[in-house]
């Protein structure tokens, strides 16, 4: 870590940690919601294909989908969301004061955000890693000859600690040019203030993807860590923790099992197949165990698809980001998404 973000990390961290000693458990957040009539979601200020505002001002984009897909399952309608734009740096607070009721965001899984900052991390969405996107006319084709480079990168996150360890790592030097916005990165990349900008590699996808020459800009080989990204809840709440966490795990088996935005409802009717039955609600009543209607699967399903659906239609390669399933690809795939039994 360079000498100079250290103390300014480590007081931030320790101002977030004196904050949430100062705010009384939040102790029922379903029925917050219930009674407030809609879900508040932290999300990025803008990531093309996680969270940005269509041509329409609507909120759109992988991250967004699961909150609309959790006040489908909470409330019985996918639009009853708040959604709240929050930097690096501002959205723990916002999650601890209970500001937000979800922070889906783009947010790296670690030890120290689960223990220390109080916050229960739901389950992995998105499986990704940090990169280096670099304008080809520089002539460097891996990261490892990025000695004396000025990087872009944007303070308050993990990928400013990893940059740190790859180049000491390395033994090579590099200059930070920090910001504090995925918007501000590519304002600076493009004027070019820094030889190259650094951040998960689904990021880079998206950034370059708005650019008016993507060809001209490559992504580096090297991916330098692992980001487990996915929603978080505070602490103290489990059952809003189950909620959260089962309803992602809800797309994840619908992909599995087939069911789509479009047969959702013709196979609640109709399917004999067992666990179909448990997930929607025809079969038993699994929500009752989390207080919710027996129909709160079938319900996320119907207002965002499954999970294979939303990658699509976000961030697949059918989509301007163009990124390729990899690791999200479900189990059965050769990936990592895997859903536990709905039993």
């Amino acid at each position: 870590m360079n000498p100079v973000t250290k103390p300014v990390m480590a007081s931030a961290v320790g101002l977030l940690v004196a904050v949430m000693g100062a705010i009384p458990a939040l102790a029922d957040t379903l029925e917050t919601v219930r009674e407030r009539g809609r879900l508040v979601c932290g999300v990025n200020t803008g990531l093309a294909g996680f969270s940005y505002t269509d041509s329409k001002g609507e909120w759109a984009g992988f991250d967004v989908d699961i909150c609309r897909a959790v006040a489908a399952a909470t409330l019985g309608d996918g639009d009853a969301v708040e959604f709240v734009p929050l930097t690096g740096k501002t959205r723990f607070t916002a999650l601890s004061s209970g500001e937000i009721d979800i922070l889906s965001r783009n947010t790296t899984w670690t030890y120290s955000r689960d223990t220390e900052l109080a916050a229960d991390f739901t389950g992995t969405t998105y499986y990704d890693g940090q990169g280096f996107l670099i304008r080809k006319a520089v002539g460097i084709e891996s990261a490892k000859d990025l000695d004396g480079a000025t990087v872009c990168i944007q303070t308050g996150t993990t990928t400013e600690l990893n940059l740190s360890e790859f180049f000491l790592s390395n033994g090579m030097s590099y200059e930070p040019v920090p910001i504090e916005s995925p918007a501000e990165a590519q304002q600076q990349y493009l004027a070019q203030s820094c030889d190259v900008y650094t951040a998960d590699t689904s990021a880079l996808a998206a950034a370059r993807s708005s650019f008016a020459d993507p060809t001209a800009h490559m992504i580096l080989p090297e991916v330098i860590s692992k980001e487990p990204l996915g929603p978080l809840v505070r602490h103290g709440d489990d059952r809003w923790a189950d909620i959260v966490g089962w309803t992602v795990r809800a797309l994840v088996a619908a992909e599995e099992l087939g069911l789509t935005s479009e047969n959702v409802d013709e196979q609640a009717a109709a399917s004999k197949v067992p666990e179909v039955g448990r997930l929607l609600g025809t079969d038993g009543d699994l929500g009752a165990m989390n207080g919710l209607s027996a129909g709160w699967a079938r319900d996320a399903i119907a207002a965002v698809g499954n999970y294979g659906e939303m990658f699509s239609r976000n961030l697949g390669t059918d989509s301007p980001i163009g990124l390729e399933r990899g690791l999200n690809a479900l189990w059965t795939n050769g990936g990592l998404q895997y859903a536990p039994p709905f039993r």
